[in-house]
């Protein structure tokens, strides 16, 4: 297990999955979950070969919170190929203010175990999450 966060522990599992991501292109995406029982941050979803960013917004649950991970690929303006991975912090105004408070506390120490995130997000909404605005970040 690695280091604590806000006194629960992130399980190595998490960095590993976020390693192949970043490193290896394994998934598009990736979001985890705290374990109120077990008091650990986990793997909760690895997005699929060839998911697109419709799996990814499918992936978060509608009332409860989430971190995420997506590996952003896109072309620039000079016709350029590029990716960028986002951190997500997925907060639905539908999830209990509980769990959105413990998700709040924990997110920027567990946000530092996933050491080459280049863009982060915060969302209640799916609205906040439109394609168009990463492109807009990734840039």
């Amino acid at each position: 297990m690695a280091m604590s966060v806000s006194g629960y522990k992130v399980e190595d599992e998490c960095k590993l999955r976020f390693l192949e991501l970043q490193r290896k292109k394994e998934f598009p995406y990736i979001t985890y979950k705290i374990d109120g029982r077990r008091k650990t941050v986990i793997v909760d979803k690895l997005g699929a070969e060839g998911e697109g960013y419709d799996a990814f917004i499918a992936a978060l649950p509608e009332n409860e919170c989430r971190y995420a991970v997506y590996d952003y690929d896109f072309v620039t303006p000079d016709n350029c190929e590029k990716s960028r991975i986002f951190f997500v912090f997925w907060s639905p105004d539908k999830t209990p203010v509980r769990s959105r408070m413990v998700y709040a506390l924990s997110r920027d120490k567990f946000r530092k175990e996933l050491d080459g995130v280049q863009v982060e997000l915060q969302a209640t909404d799916v609205s906040e999450l439109d394609l168009e605005i990463l492109m807009a970040k990734a840039r």
